[in-house]
């Protein structure tokens, strides 16, 4: 604790200390992240009721999750950005407003468009508000083990907001309604407006002399969204239909693009020097991995509980609690781990951890129950889930420049989020291949094991990653190749 309550008192770029107060600095960023992960999970929970109150067909009814996942996605290293560039503080507390207010439409929208304008609305300040929360943070504390401590904070708290949305959706859904599964944010978020300039310093990351990249920001925008607009529909319109690989090929073209524009940038948006470091590269593609797994497994298991076993929600949500519980506690031992032992280690005993829990998961049956179906491959995996994407945070974010800071959370943040998207595209289509006609809760069960499998195989290629990018504590040279004006400022250490 002594560590944290020092950290705030590290330089950042402008002179002056990010903040005095550490650890209400890391309440307040964390509290706001709460609400973006409470929002996802409840919200999945009252889609029904919601429908149904709205008067949306199933098909308009998904871009209540595809319009905020889009916008979320699209915008994060935008967002990054900018707080790199117009203030943290500012870009936060802006974000953090939009978010409040697109939850406020949502609880009382009257039809389907005005909650699916409102929902991208929240994905926008989403990816301004996320970003730059984990940045502010990043700058807060110094790299080493009070970062650390602070970065399984903020990883446990997705234990904390999956548990809530599960528990809190299910209840708020089935006793008051689905609107204030929205409403809820509204006074959080308030909360933490009013404290965030009390406690949280202005600072940014670059000067304000040179262009903005736009054109970086552009292409690099439109390429995250062809790239989750494609995964989003692949399931029904197949991943091999014109539309889809036309999406992909788009994206393809727009992140070519997108690199050759970086490169010959004065002032780019994501310097080419930080891709090249082993560790972010790696430390990135293992969380686009993990999310791949955990954004597929709970799809998966929310279909065995809820149509083959016939949960209602929140009984479900109680149920499968136990995993993002034990997220939360292991972030926390695995910070203490990674701080003495290096990433690498960790990342790839957490894998395994991830691995065996779908491994057992994936031996669900029809007339299974609880216990002896779903309890023990929760319990395996919830851990390995906590310490993993910590690991891969610390190993995404380590050595970063100050100055860059904001982008590099961006593209920590996007790689959970498109890794996400393709989890949930791919099980779904796996499931649908793999279960038999007549399509019952028998053969479902059928498809979901399969499905379970699959999260095996995303869990078989970060450990690939792991061994071949990671090199746990080594300090990699490229950051050095940054330009002179760049290299001045401090790094976030």
């Amino acid at each position: 604790m002594t560590q944290l309550r020092s950290a705030g008192r590290q330089p950042s770029a402008a002179g002056t200390a990010v903040t005095r107060f550490p650890l209400v600095v890391l309440v307040l960023l964390c509290a706001a992240n709460f609400t973006v992960l409470l929002d996802s999970q409840s919200v999945m929970l009252a889609l029904p009721s919601l429908t149904a109150d709205l008067g949306m067909s199933a098909g308009t009814a998904q871009w209540v999750l595809s319009a905020k996942l889009l916008t979320f996605g699209g915008f994060l290293l935008l967002g990054g950005r900018a707080a790199d560039r117009l203030g943290r503080r500012r870009v936060f507390m802006t974000g953090t407003l939009l978010f409040m207010v697109s939850s406020g439409v949502c609880g009382f929208a009257w039809n389907g468009e005005v909650m699916i304008i409102a929902r991208a609305l929240g994905g926008a300040a989403a990816a301004l508000m996320v970003p730059t929360a984990l940045s502010i943070l990043m700058n807060a504390f110094p790299e080493g083990r009070s970062r650390n401590m602070a970065l399984a904070g903020w990883a446990g708290i997705g234990g904390i907001g999956a548990t809530a949305g599960l528990l809190i959706g299910g209840l708020l859904t089935q006793s008051l309604g689905w609107q204030w599964v929205f409403i809820i944010n509204v006074p959080i978020l308030a909360l933490v407006v009013l404290f965030t300039p009390m406690f949280v310093r202005e600072s940014r990351g670059a000067q304000r002399e040179g262009t903005y990249d736009l054109a970086g920001a552009l292409t690099s925008t439109v390429a995250m969204v062809a790239i989750i607009l494609a995964v989003s529909q692949a399931t029904d319109a197949g991943w091999g239909s014109a539309s889809t690989l036309g999406l992909f090929g788009i994206a393809a073209l727009l992140v070519v693009l997108f690199l050759v524009i970086e490169r010959r940038s004065s002032s780019p948006l994501l310097p080419i020097a930080l891709l090249r470091k082993g560790s972010m590269a790696g430390g990135n593609l293992v969380a686009l991995t993990m999310g791949m797994t955990v954004f597929g497994l709970s799809v998966t298991i929310s279909q065995y509980a809820q149509v083959v076993l016939g949960y209602g929600p929140l009984k479900f949500g109680v149920m499968q609690s136990v995993m993002p519980m034990l997220a939360f506690a292991g972030a926390y031992v695995g910070q203490t781990v990674v701080t003495r032992i290096g990433f690498r280690p960790v990342v790839g005993a957490c894998l395994v951890l991830m691995g065996a829990g779908c491994f057992l998961l994936s031996f669900v049956r029809a007339d299974g129950s609880y216990v002896p179906d779903m309890l023990w491959g929760l319990v395996v995996f919830g851990p390995g889930l906590g310490a993993g994407t910590a690991a891969a945070s610390v190993a995404a974010l380590a050595k970063v420049p100050e100055r860059a800071s904001g982008v590099a959370s961006g593209l920590n943040v996007a790689a959970l989020q498109v890794g996400g998207a393709f989890g949930v595209a791919v099980v779904t289509s796996v499931t649908t291949m793999f279960t038999p006609a007549p399509g019952g809760p028998a053969e479902l069960a059928q498809g979901l094991g399969a499905a379970f499998v699959a999260c095996v195989a995303f869990v078989l290629i970060g450990l690939v990653v792991t061994l071949t990018m990671l090199r746990g504590k080594a300090r990699t040279a490229a950051v050095e190749k940054l330009p002179v004006k760049e290299k001045d400022l401090p790094l976030a250490s």
